[in-house]
């Protein structure tokens, strides 16, 4: 049986629609898929603090799980999260991919 690549998505979560785009696109590539869990920003969920950092260490070990990282950075945005998913999926040594590869950071 073939090894399947498995990508974790980054991004704003005021992008859920791209999300989903490339949830399924890339699963139809043959790639397993690890999305975001909540789309705080694009559904208007106000989180608590202690919230987000949940949030952020579970979407770290999704990084870990993953082969690479796919970036959704719609008009070559980027915010301070998902720049840490960055740096942490580098040091780790994780292939970063984006979405819009004429802006990366």
């Amino acid at each position: 049986m073939e090894k399947l690549k498995v990508i974790t998505l980054c991004g704003s979560t005021r992008f859920k629609k791209e999300f989903e785009a490339a949830n399924k696109d890339l699963t139809m590539q043959g790639n397993i898929v690890i999305s975001v869990g909540v789309f705080g920003h694009s559904e208007g969920i106000q989180l608590t603090e202690q919230e987000k950092q949940m949030l952020d260490n579970i979407h770290f070990r999704k990084i870990d799980l993953a082969d690479e990282i796919y970036v959704i950075n719609v008009d070559g945005y980027v915010g301070s999260s998902t720049r840490n998913e960055i740096e942490y999926a580098k040091k780790t040594g994780k292939p970063v991919r984006y979405l819009d590869e004429q802006a990366t950071i």
